[in-house]
């Protein structure tokens, strides 16, 4: 089976043959499933109502399990963004009904950013869809070498730490 990076490494080693062309044989495809990866997120996300960023949000929230709530600090570790930012996030989310703001019972300075029933069920909805669109990206691969794929990506990423993305 060929696809168009071998084509590419093909006319790279035509045009440098004094190069490894080793890396771009992985990278080149990987930004190409970056792509297709990034058009199934953004369907999902659309099919229900809402932008990567706001499932971004919702999603830390919905892991976090019930009462599905985080403060705002947790909330900027696990989406990595500025405080700002988060502020201006949690804003528009409250505005749409998807979450809300409680007092930190432990903290009376405090605040705790809380999933609603409808932030629930829309992050539920579109997480379900983005596995959907990932399962057919996998689809031509057995199941086997998705987990071999899975451990070998681990141990590409490993050196980098969360926030080196």
């Amino acid at each position: 089976m060929r696809d168009e990076v071998d084509e590419l490494v093909e006319a790279w080693a035509r045009e440098r043959s004094d190069l490894d062309l080793g890396p771009v044989e992985v990278f080149s495809r990987i930004s190409r499933l970056a792509r297709h990866l990034d058009l199934a997120r953004r369907d999902a996300f659309t099919a229900h109502g809402i932008e990567s960023w706001e499932f971004d949000v919702l999603a830390a929230l919905r892991r976090a399990g019930a009462p599905y709530e985080l403060s705002p600090g947790r909330l900027l570790r696990e989406t990595l963004v500025t405080s700002g930012t988060m502020t201006n996030r949690v804003d528009r989310l409250t505005s749409r009904g998807l979450v809300e703001r409680l007092p930190d019972p432990r903290d009376r300075r405090g605040v705790l950013v809380r999933l609603t029933a409808e932030g629930k069920a829309t992050v539920d909805g579109a997480f379900g869809a983005l596995l959907e669109a990932e399962a057919v990206l996998l689809e031509g691969l057995p199941t086997d070498d998705r987990a071999t794929l899975a451990t070998l990506l681990r141990t590409l990423l490993a050196p980098f730490g969360p926030g080196d993305a």
